[in-house]
């Protein structure tokens, strides 16, 4: 493991102190270390049921969803991996640059913006052989207001947050975006609200 690799394992081991000490059949998913959603599906954005009408495939109900991956060596090394590799290998790009369109979500060559990185991610750590139930993207917003779009992986050790604007991997709390509405677990195609209620404390954040 890189010298790079041990420091974010570090950092996140950290982080993460008080639920490593919780058993896996322990698992609490209304722990602050869970983003909590609304019931009920929310609207799909856009680009996602676009991106699910040329790809149905992807967007189906997921068989036996696993609620969350038990986190260990083997997989977190893996997370590390594949986040640095993508976020080392595309160069960013909007939309516009490249399609000439607002919203285009598909899988990136070379080029793509924050969803397709996304899209990159998830599907490199599915071919590893991680459950797609467990492999949320999640539309979020960044402090300025701007929408942004970051992979959200469940682990029994809190929701981890893969962004291509930060190189570290954080738990969802630990970062300063707002977190809108994310993939369901039930349904690869469906999305849910998320409840975010540290706003004020990300903009007080932010502001100084």
């Amino acid at each position: 493991m890189s010298t790079t690799f041990k420091g974010l394992k570090s950092f996140i081991v950290v982080a993460l102190a008080a639920l490593c000490a919780a058993p896996a059949a322990a698992l609490d998913l209304t722990n602050v270390a869970f983003v909590q959603t609304a019931t009920g599906n929310t609207s799909i954005p856009v680009g996602h049921a676009e991106f699910c009408n040329s790809r149905p495939a992807e967007c189906q109900a997921n068989a036996n969803p696993v609620l969350a991956v038990t986190l260990d060596d083997a997989r977190w090394s893996q997370l590390l991996e594949i986040n640095a590799y993508y976020n080392d290998t595309i160069v960013a790009v909007s939309d516009n640059d490249l399609y000439g369109v607002e919203e285009f979500w598909t899988y990136p060559n070379g080029y793509g913006d924050c969803e397709d990185f996304v899209l990159a991610k998830r599907r490199a750590l599915i071919e590893a052989g991680w459950p797609a139930s467990a492999l949320l993207m999640s539309v979020v917003r960044e402090p300025n207001g701007d929408g942004h779009a970051v992979l959200i992986v469940r682990t029994d050790r809190g929701d981890l947050v893969l962004d291509n604007q930060d190189g570290l991997i954080r738990v969802w709390n630990e970062t300063p975006y707002q977190f809108v509405k994310r993939q369901d677990q039930a349904h690869a195609g469906r999305w849910v609200d998320m409840i975010d209620n540290r706003t004020m404390a990300v903009a007080t954040t932010a502001s100084h």
